[in-house]
């Protein structure tokens, strides 16, 4: 559908509105009670959440490609049905394919507390049959008001059982990455992408990027909090459904390599990933539903 077609079908006056956008992606616009943001609708992707009279919460890298196929470079990407490189040598997209594909909107709500909502689909079409995935359902849904709300909940419609990874890749804006700190992950045993994927246990201290920093940390259901030191805020990101979370900042080197990323991007940024992955991939009988939530909040 075009953006005229939703915004007859699905815009609320006012609150959510969809737009054409330069680069050929279409997105809806929410200008919720109490905060803003931007949902693209390839990769059902939060783009931007902004609390009425504070900083952006969300980092968007300003070198991001807009366009058809291209994976947004910040916000919130879905990352289904694998994380990171697919196994055993699988052709397939990084982090799948869910964050580059067209979904559908499904549907528009305003709340009570004039907070927005809305619910996009993703189903099977030709380019997931030929990774193997043929029947499967995805809803991602999203409340924007002061508190901002995520849902993303996968149904396996196919006669076999349905083995995937997921997560909301959140990356959050901060003033100085070396005055930032994660709390909720101490003693939990983590994934070291970056040292041979060997498994170390977190110490009773916080998660803090001094260098390129990638830690799955496994069976955890803990809120996690990103102490943004040098802005004087915390980020609460409080969870359900999900028993692994992600810290991931590139660093300078990394970063450098990035062509959607300025050289600079990785002082003002971390990533808390509200996750199952690794030890935690959910394994689901036909028929059978699962839900993975964040609720994440400014104080």
């Amino acid at each position: 559908m075009t953006a005229t077609e939703l915004e007859k079908q699905f815009g609320l006056p006012s609150l959510l509105r969809f737009e054409d956008t330069p680069g050929g992606l279409v997105r809806a616009v929410i200008t919720a009670a109490g905060a803003g943001a931007d949902v693209y609708l390839q990769g059902a992707h939060l783009a931007h959440w902004t609390p009425s009279g504070q900083r952006p919460v969300l980092f968007t890298s300003a070198k991001s490609l807009f366009v058809p196929g291209k994976a947004i470079r910040g916000g919130v990407p879905i990352i289904f049905p694998w994380f990171g490189g697919r196994e055993g040598g699988k052709p397939g997209p990084a982090h799948g394919f869910a964050r580059s594909m067209p979904w559908t909107v499904e549907s528009t709500q305003s709340g009570d507390d004039g907070a927005a909502g809305i619910t996009l689909l993703l189903t099977a079409n030709d380019a997931t049959r030929g990774f193997g995935y043929g029947d499967f359902e995805v809803r991602f849904r999203l409340s924007v008001g002061a508190v901002l709300g995520m849902e993303l909940e996968v149904l396996n419609s196919s006669a076999a059982p349905l083995t995937y990874e997921e997560a909301l890749h959140s990356y959050f804006s901060v003033a100085d990455i070396g005055r930032t700190g994660v709390t909720g992950l101490e003693g939990t045993t983590f994934i070291d992408k970056t040292d041979g994927f060997q498994r170390k246990v977190q110490p009773d201290a916080p998660v803090r990027a001094a260098k390129e920093t990638d830690q799955v940390h496994v069976n955890t259901t803990a809120t996690c909090v990103v102490n943004d030191e040098a802005w004087n805020r915390r980020i609460v990101v409080e969870k359900s459904g999900s028993n692994s979370t992600v810290v991931w900042n590139p660093w300078i080197e990394k970063t450098a390599g990035m062509s959607d990323m300025a050289p600079d991007d990785w002082r003002g940024m971390i990533c808390v990933e509200t996750a199952n992955a690794a030890d935690n991939a959910v394994t689901l009988a036909p028929g059978e539903t699962h839900r993975l939530t964040t609720v994440i909040w400014v104080e």
